[in-house]
Formats: structure tokens, sequence, C-alpha cells
């Protein structure tokens, strides 16, 4: 197994994607054991679209990333 790292060699690369999967994990239970894949499909899409359009960053300003993105675009 070969551990994930930036082309400088640096454990970071992954520290983004991390963060959001904790805070999916811990906000919307998403490390619970669901009794089918389509069952967790559906809450993971629910989670997801919750986090981007619903759910305000502090570090965006209270802004939802949707709103971030469509101001910046």
């Amino acid at each position: 197994m070969l551990p994930s790292m930036t082309d400088a060699a640096h454990c970071y690369q992954n520290a983004v994607a991390e963060r959001v999967n904790g805070i999916l994990k811990d906000e919307f239970d998403l490390d619970a054991v669901f009794p089918a894949f389509s069952v967790a499909h559906t809450v993971v899409g629910t989670a997801i679209h919750t986090y981007n359009t619903l759910r305000p960053h502090g570090r965006l300003a209270m802004q939802t990333p949707l709103t971030v993105w469509a101001q910046a675009a």
C-alpha cells in the first residue's frame, strides 16, 4: 500500500477532502451502517446537497459553497 502524498511528498494532499469527509460523517451521521446500498446512496446525496446548498460555512462568511461559487462565476 502506498501513502497518498503530494508531488513534493507531503502528507497534506488530502487534508481538505478529509476535513469535508469528517464533517459529513459527524454532522450527517454518514459513518452509520445502512441496510442497503441504495439507502446509503440516497443519504450521502442528501448530505452533500445540504452541505453545498443549505449549510452556512464559517470560512465563507456564513454563506453556502453554492452561493460563493455563483458569486465568483
